[in-house]
C-alpha cells in the first residue's frame, strides 16, 4: 500500500452527492472521512487527525472561510492542509478564502483530474513547493484598489494561483490591486485582484518584479486559468512549465 493511501481525508459538504462524489474521486489517495457541517469537520478532525480537508465554502452552520480559520487556529491541527471548495458565484469568496489560509481553492464544477492533483499535493512532504507555473509573456495593467493610479507591467508567468508581473516600480508586500490581462486565443479580459506576496528577481528571465496571489477570481476566470494551465502542462501538449516561487 503505498504511503498517500493509509492516510486520511475529511471532505466536508453539506449536499451529500458531493460527500459521495469527493468520497469516489478520492478512494485511491487514502481512507475518506465525511462530515456534512462544518462544526461536525472539526470535531472529526480533532478526533481522527486527518492529513488533508477538502471542505465546502458554503455550509449552512459554518461557511467554509471560518472552518479554515478555525483548522489553522487549533492546536493540534493547525498544520492540517484545508482545500475549500466554492461555487463560483462570487468571486469574492475565493478572496475570503485565501485570506482565511486555505492551502488550495477549487471552483465547482470540480474537475476530477485537478481535484486528485490537488489533493495529491497536499498529502505529500512537498505540498509547499509552488504550484506548476506556465512561462507567458504579455502585457498586464496594474491599478491600486480604490485608487485611479494604474501602471502597466509584462506578466512572465502564470499559474492557478497567481502570476508574476514585471515592473520597474514595486509595491509594499500585501498590497492588493486589480489586474487586467488576457491569456492567450481569448478575447475575454481577466479582472481579478491579487496581493503582492513578494518582490525581487524572476527565477528564469531574471526581470525584477513582483509575484502576486489571486484573489478574488470568478468562475470563468478561474477555469480558463485552469484549463490554460491544464493544457500546457499535459504531457499530450509535448510542451514544459516552469516551477518558481510561490505566489
Amino acid at each position: 500500500m503505498s504511503k498517500n493511501a493509509r492516510k486520511k481525508i475529511l471532505v466536508a459538504d453539506d449536499a451529500e452527492v458531493f460527500r459521495e462524489l469527493g468520497s469516489n474521486f478520492l478512494a485511491r489517495l487514502g481512507t475518506v472521512l465525511t462530515a456534512s457541517t462544518g462544526s461536525e469537520a472539526i470535531e472529526i478532525a480533532r478526533r481522527e487527525q486527518p492529513a488533508a480537508i477538502i471542505a465546502d465554502f458554503d455550509m449552512p452552520d459554518m461557511c467554509g472561510d471560518n472552518l479554515c480559520r478555525a483548522i489553522k487556529a487549533d492546536r493540534d491541527l493547525h498544520r492540517t492542509p484545508v482545500l475549500l471548495v466554492t461555487s463560483g458565484r462570487c468571486a469574492e469568496d475565493h478572496a475570503r478564502a485565501v485570506r482565511a489560509q486555505a492551502d488550495d481553492v477549487l471552483t465547482k464544477p470540480l474537475n476530477r483530474i485537478q481535484l486528485g492533483l490537488s489533493v495529491s499535493r497536499l498529502l505529500s512532504e512537498e505540498r509547499h513547493l509552488a504550484l506548476t507555473r506556465v512561462p507567458l509573456e504579455d502585457d498586464v495593467r496594474v491599478r491600486l484598489v480604490r485608487s485611479n493610479a494604474c501602471s502597466w507591467g509584462v506578466m512572465r508567468d502564470v499559474s492557478r494561483g497567481g502570476i508574476f508581473v514585471e515592473s520597474y516600480g514595486k509595491l509594499p508586500i500585501d498590497t492588493e490591486i486589480d489586474l487586467d490581462f488576457r491569456l492567450p486565443n481569448t478575447s475575454k479580459a481577466l479582472r481579478p485582484t491579487a496581493q503582492v506576496m513578494w518582490a525581487g528577481l524572476h527565477p528564469k528571465s531574471r526581470a525584477s518584479g513582483m509575484g502576486l496571489r489571486f484573489l478574488a477570481l470568478d468562475r470563468s476566470s478561474t477555469h480558463q486559468i485552469d484549463s490554460f494551465v491544464h493544457e500546457f502542462t499535459s504531457p499530450r501538449s509535448g510542451k514544459l512549465a516552469a516551477t518558481a516561487v510561490a505566489s
